[in-house]
């Protein structure tokens, strides 16, 4: 695998037509991987001199977004200088000049902005229900499955076995394990055809990582804010509501609000991140499990208009549907308000209206007349509102909350808009995966409880 990137590289600064391997703009282990994978493939297989080069679909600056992309990558010893980026290579400019064909991998529809390179597309290998038909000769490969990772090393064991190294073997692994929570079947995410090409990968490979032990790091590593900056973790999990000129972002920050508080230069750091984004209130939930493996949240709010955070303060702590259960953290920041959030259930998504009614309240004291506030999904991970959504409500009583970090707006055919399996097998995001080991570990607590008495 590294010796074929090396070559990709190589391909670009030559003029000729690329068959470009591409995958989603949430771009999530899956889409890194399955079109790397699908890409060595494919390069291996062909007898004609064509060119396959698969391009992560995000700028290269945002990769350390992802802890899990970073760290599978690092622990198979791939170097991050090899993988092509979409700021890399205009796609645009080659399809004008007729050398590009598109090979679209864990998706099938093209945003907006790539619209004009629809009839480049050339192939489809998708794991989701199909919402824009393609005529031939585009051939399109869908199958409802966990992970498209298991679509691809399908491919490669049907096609050509004695291509397959162990750093491809366990880039797909990983990738399989994660999409399929570990290939749990009470998770609804696993099939038996994920099951089926694990356990293939596994004997053809027998010094894999044993699953527990690679699910286990690279969900640590999705947690990991601890090489960001400050602005990455910002970025990291966003989503903003706007009402009348005035901007609420939210962040979900994987730390300790303590910690967070203590960062080098931060009131610095959020006000040139509002300055940047014309953000008038920035709202950080801070989400993180305590050495007794108990989950806790916490809230800041960070906003230089005395009033306008006033008011939001007060409707969050006066909220009793839901309560919050706010306790004040004492802070020598100006501008800024912390608290200890008591009830642990209350997530972005519940806490999203309150915000509203808080900005309501904030005009009508104004006495200007309130308009229909508007969301805006703005996450660059990791995010993916529908995968969440849909993760959440893939187990009752989930709350259904923040988009998979990172990130891009996830393509249009992943949304998912009431029964996940509906639209196909969805996705599980950081804060659905802490929501229900919130759920779970608030289940025990109240189970010993009970038992004691």
């Amino acid at each position: 695998m590294e010796e074929y990137l090396q070559g990709c590289r190589a391909a670009l600064q030559e003029s000729r037509p690329l068959h470009v391997v591409l995958g989603n703009e949430a771009c999530d282990l899956d889409s890194m991987v399955s079109p790397l994978a699908l890409a060595f493939y494919l390069a291996k297989t062909t007898e004609a001199e064509d060119v396959f080069v698969p391009v992560l679909n995000i700028k290269r600056s945002e990769l350390p977004l992802r802890g899990d992309n970073v760290f599978l990558l690092q622990k198979i010893h791939i170097p991050e200088s090899l993988l092509i980026f979409r700021d890399e290579i205009d796609l645009h400019a080659l399809h004008q000049a007729g050398q590009l064909t598109l090979i679209l991998v864990d998706h099938h529809v093209l945003p907006k902005s790539d619209a004009a390179l629809e009839d480049a597309v050339a192939e489809v290998l998708d794991h989701r229900p199909m919402e824009q038909k393609r005529c031939p000769p585009c051939h399109v490969s869908v199958e409802l499955v966990g992970s498209c990772a298991t679509l691809v090393t399908e491919r490669i064991l049907q096609g050509a076995p004695e291509i397959l190294d162990r750093q491809t073997a366990a880039l797909l692994h990983g990738t399989i394990i994660v999409d399929c929570v570990n290939m749990d079947l009470k998770m609804g995410k696993a099939t038996l055809k994920d099951s089926k090409y694990v356990e293939k990968l596994e004997a053809l490979f027998p010094d894999l990582p044993k699953r527990n032990d690679i699910f286990d790091s690279l969900q640590k590593a999705k947690f990991d804010v601890s090489g960001l900056t400050t602005e990455q973790m910002l970025r990291k999990d966003q989503k903003t509501i706007f009402r009348q000129g005035i901007k609420v972002t939210i962040s979900a920050i994987y730390m300790d609000l303590e910690a967070f508080l203590q960062r080098s230069g931060l009131i610095a750091d959020l006000h040139a991140f509002c300055q940047a984004h014309s953000y008038d209130v920035l709202v950080a939930m801070n989400i993180f499990f305590n050495t007794h493996n108990e989950p806790v949240r916490q809230l800041a709010i960070f906003c230089p208009h005395a009033a306008l955070r006033m008011t939001i303060c007060g409707v969050l702590e006066r909220s009793h549907s839901p309560s919050l259960k706010l306790t004040p953290i004492p802070s020598t920041h100006p501008n800024l308000q912390a608290y200890l959030q008591g009830n642990v259930q209350v997530s972005r998504k519940k806490l999203l209206p309150l915000l509203q009614e808080a900005l309501s309240t904030y005009f009508d004291s104004m006495t200007v007349p309130s308009g229909q506030s508007e969301t805006v999904d703005v996450s660059r991970e990791q995010v993916d509102k529908d995968l969440d959504r849909a993760g959440a409500s893939l187990i009752p009583g989930l709350s259904q909350d923040e988009e998979e970090p990172p990130l891009p707006r996830t393509p249009m055919n992943s949304l998912v808009d009431e029964c996940p399996l509906d639209q196909g097998l969805p996705k599980l995001s950081a804060e659905a995966i802490f929501e229900k080991c919130s759920q779970i570990s608030l289940s025990q607590s109240t189970t010993a409880f009970l038992s004691q008495k």
